[in-house]
């Protein structure tokens, strides 16, 4: 019986991937659930395991193809296992080994998609060492970071040419656009084409917070083994108050249904070799200070390591992007389809401020709610904005739940 080895669902809003290695050649045996092949999405890894055992009898996507959710990659012939032939005594006689075991990875060579972006930018393996893949092996995030430094930068003559001469063609240079950037593109016009989306901005006197975190930091990770105070648990916290008093924040819309939540999995959006990843923090309202650090903690060296799986990118209700983390004032975040809002942190600055008819200089930053107009009024997007301010500069009602 012949079955079908087919891409899985790969995540949210993620249609297609790329065949990055085939683990099983054409005539090797394989076992139920024993990975096959790797696909590579534009955030991970994702091993398709066999459906079934048998030998592999084809292969219909090579290495380096783009396939959507649902294709097919290869086939299994179904069956018992092969009975391996026994050795002879007398002639001492071996049989030749098996075709079962994983294929041969050389010197591992680089990942399908990063080896064509390494040809279009005429960029060396050697130039970029040891890859952050699986068994050494480049990614696209290894020749991104790659290229991302002067030195680095492809030369003129190693683009495409353009279609028609240009004055300035001499003075450009020409890369093609990876799968994540092609990807970022996409989704962020789908949520500017799909939703009514605006912006709500308020500030909030981060002295509170700053006082109690160096009060308390030490101590802090003295007892939790390591973890770090940081401000982001704060916020996390206080997202969670104002979306239980306007849940309407924490919804999403489904056809012509609102889908309100009883749980709140917060995205925390993170940097990576490959881009901005937004890991889950789930049943974030239920967890600790120090369970959120720690995890939040944890995201980051995962991301940096591409280890992030499928499954802490999806399933987000609501999320916080901190771009203050390098050095923005103030900007507008785009929503995360299918989730309604998302909040943007922004770099602490010190301001006048007029406190008690007198004028101060205070640490402030600015915050911005991004929500879906069809299914959040500006009431309850300010309102949740307001809420957020008043738990930060207050954080005793975060103890409190006030």
């Amino acid at each position: 019986m012949t079955i079908e080895i087919k891409v899985p669902a790969l995540g949210e809003s993620v249609t297609s991937a790329t065949v990055a290695r085939w683990l099983r050649k054409p005539g090797a045996w394989v076992e139920r659930d024993e990975a096959v092949v790797e696909l590579e999405t534009d955030k991970v890894t994702v091993e398709v395991n066999a459906p079934a055992a048998g030998v592999i009898a084809a292969i219909a996507a090579d290495e380096g193809a783009e396939v959507e959710v649902g294709a097919l990659l290869g086939t299994i012939a179904a069956g018992d296992a092969p009975v391996k032939p026994a050795v002879n005594p007398v002639a001492g006689v071996h049989p030749a080994p098996e075709p079962s075991g994983p294929v041969a990875r050389g010197d591992h060579p680089p990942l399908p998609a990063a080896q064509k972006m390494m040809t279009e930018t005429a960029t060396q393996a050697a130039q970029i060492g040891a890859g952050s893949g699986k068994d050494g092996r480049i990614t696209k995030g290894d020749v991104i970071a790659f290229l991302a430094t002067p030195a680095s930068a492809p030369t003129p003559a190693a683009t495409p040419a353009a279609k028609a001469p240009r004055s300035d063609d001499a003075r450009e240079e020409r890369v093609k656009m990876t799968r994540l950037r092609r990807t970022i593109a996409a989704r962020l016009k789908e949520a500017q084409n799909n939703a009514a989306m605006l912006t709500t901005f308020n500030e909030v006197d981060m002295s509170a917070v700053m006082a109690l975190r160096a009060e308390y930091k030490d101590v802090f990770e003295k007892k939790h083994k390591g973890v770090r105070l940081g401000f982001m648990s704060f916020f996390v916290k206080a997202c969670v108050a104002a979306l239980r008093e306007y849940p309407t924040v924490n919804a999403e819309i489904d056809g012509d249904e609102i889908v309100y939540k009883n749980f709140v999995n917060m995205g925390i959006a993170v940097s990576s070799p490959n881009g901005l990843v937004v890991p889950v923090l789930r049943d974030a309202d239920r967890m600790s200070f120090p369970e959120i650090e720690a995890a939040i903690s944890n995201f980051g060296k995962r991301a940096r390591d591409g280890a992030l799986k499928l499954e802490d990118l999806t399933g987000g209700s609501f999320s916080i992007t901190n771009g203050g983390v390098f050095g923005s004032l103030m900007s507008t975040p785009i929503l995360n389809p299918p989730q309604s809002a998302i909040m943007g942190m922004h770099k602490i600055q010190d301001r006048p401020m007029a406190i008690a008819g007198k004028v101060e200089i205070r640490p402030m930053m600015y915050l911005a709610v991004s929500y879906d107009h069809r299914i959040i009024d500006g009431r309850e997007a300010v309102s949740f904005l307001v809420r957020v301010k008043e738990s930060i500069e207050d954080p005793r009602r975060l103890m409190l739940e006030i």
